[in-house]
């Protein structure tokens, strides 16, 4: 301060506390760049971190490398525990992650439950690079694949991994992380808790697989897909039922084999809307059969996916389908894996009674191969047992096999259910299990899936060729 006479006689001061300022900056800048539930950094502060680590590349001539990390099965413990259970698996996920690499490594979490590992300064020589990742990829494998507690149960969990490397910036930092994403996805494909490198093979692979999505999409859409039939027989080789069996009259490609569509349906979810689709036409065929007082008493398996089965308002699909068409539900039976056992049992049980009710019957397709629970098949209200063609085609060779055979016929026997046998091929393969006591059967011996003229053709005489 200055005095009359202009000279200086003191200082006035002012104390302002910044430090909720300070605070509330810091706040901002965690939501901005760290992920809220683990505290690792995001995908914006991963891909600042991953431009960096390709500019420390390029100048150094050293290796980097992408881990990105998935968790198996995350998606079921969601949703039949909770996302709060899934958060607590998250949060040790992330710590066993953090605890298995070097301090100089970036953690990040990209989403849900993706995690992502930038490695840096791998060394110039690729093949030192690659054991180098491997190393830590199994590290990783091993730390994940643990029991975690949660609040409800212990739960085991495991990741599966994909690996890219990167020499510089001549990739793009999207690029390298849809690298990563195709070789997790490969792990996935060979039994999960893996890890995979990525190659261009594998990418050229998935490009095949999302164009025959894209393609089965339009063919739902546009009717270019066909029901064929395969008769199933009794052990007077007439015609007792028929399998319903999709095929894809593809406009280019020709009829193309289920098994290259319909692993890809149950990936995409494209199952759901195509499992309605040969309902549907099954049902109409069916109503034409019985207008036209041909195989007026004829039942029809129809395969239901385990994801369409658990589809919330299935029944009032199937309801909504019976309704339409006028179909006759006693000439429906549902055939479902052993892998429906392995999903919320009380649910299933109350969605078949109700289907039951209307009047559907329900086989237990591929019995022996899977769950195989006997606990929950006596809960099930199910009507037959179908054997499974790998016990079937070496029935007549393979001591274990005729034993499966044969338990699994006693077992539908004391539990008053059919029983039927699928991949009978041969004269001997018929004899030996009508020797064991099953007198139904389904295989190419007896006709394979033909068209609806075919079909109709075999049945005038009421006996499989």
């Amino acid at each position: 301060m200055l005095g009359a006479d202009g000279a200086l006689i003191g200082y006035r001061g002012s104390d302002v506390d910044i430090t909720e300022q300070k605070r509330s900056e810091e706040k901002i800048k965690t939501l901005a760049f760290y992920d809220t539930l683990t505290g690792l950094p995001n995908r914006k502060l991963l891909l600042d971190r991953l431009t960096q680590a390709m500019v420390a590349s390029k100048r150094s001539g050293h290796y980097g490398a992408i881990l990105l990390l998935d968790l198996d099965h995350f998606k079921t413990l969601n949703d039949t525990m909770g996302h709060r259970q899934g958060d607590l698996l998250l949060v040790q996920v992330a710590a066993q992650i953090v605890a298995a690499t070097r301090e100089g490594d970036t953690v990040a979490r990209l989403g849900g439950d993706e995690f992502v590992v930038v490695l840096n300064d791998l060394g110039a020589v690729e093949s030192d690079a690659a054991l180098a990742c491997e190393t830590v990829g199994r590290k990783l494998i091993t730390a994940l694949d643990r029991l975690y507690p949660l609040e409800a149960l212990e739960y085991r969990s495991s990741a599966s991994i994909g690996i890219t490397f990167f020499e510089g910036d001549a990739t793009s930092s999207d690029d390298l992380l849809k690298q990563a994403d195709i070789a997790m996805y490969r792990a996935k494909e060979t039994g999960r808790n893996t890890i995979s490198f990525f190659d261009p093979q594998t990418e050229a692979a998935l490009h095949q697989k999302t164009l025959l999505k894209e393609e089965l999409r339009y063919a739902i859409e546009h009717s270019e897909l066909v029901v064929y039939y395969q008769a199933q027989v009794n052990e007077k080789r007439l015609i007792c039922g028929a399998e319903a069996l999709v095929r894809w009259n593809h406009p280019k490609r020709g009829l193309v084999s289920p098994a290259s569509f319909i692993p890809v349906a149950e990936e995409s979810g494209l199952i759901v809307p195509l499992g309605l689709w040969v309902l549907r036409s099954v049902a109409r065929q069916s109503v034409l059969w019985q207008s036209e007082g041909r195989m007026t008493d004829l039942q029809i398996s129809i395969n239901v996916s385990v994801r369409q089965f658990i589809q919330h308002d299935f029944v009032r699909q199937v309801r909504s389908i019976i309704d339409e068409t006028l179909v006759n539900p006693k000439l429906l039976k549902f055939e479902m894996t052993e892998s429906i056992l392995a999903r919320n049992t009380e649910d299933i049980i109350l969605k078949m009674e109700e289907l039951k009710a209307l009047g559907i019957g329900f086989s237990l397709d591929d019995f022996g191969t899977g769950y195989s629970s006997l606990s929950y098949l006596k809960r099930l209200p199910i009507d037959q047992l179908k054997i499974d063609q790998s016990f079937v085609r070496d029935i007549l060779s393979n001591y274990n096999d005729e034993i499966i055979c044969k338990s699994t016929i006693a077992l539908a026997q004391s539990m008053g259910l059919d029983v039927i046998a699928e991949g009978v091929e041969t004269p001997s393969q018929r004899d030996a299990l009508l020797l064991l006591g099953c007198r139904s059967y389904q295989g190419y011996f007896f006709a394979p899936a033909l068209c609806v003229a075919d079909f109709e053709r075999i049945c005038c005489t009421k006996e499989a060729a």
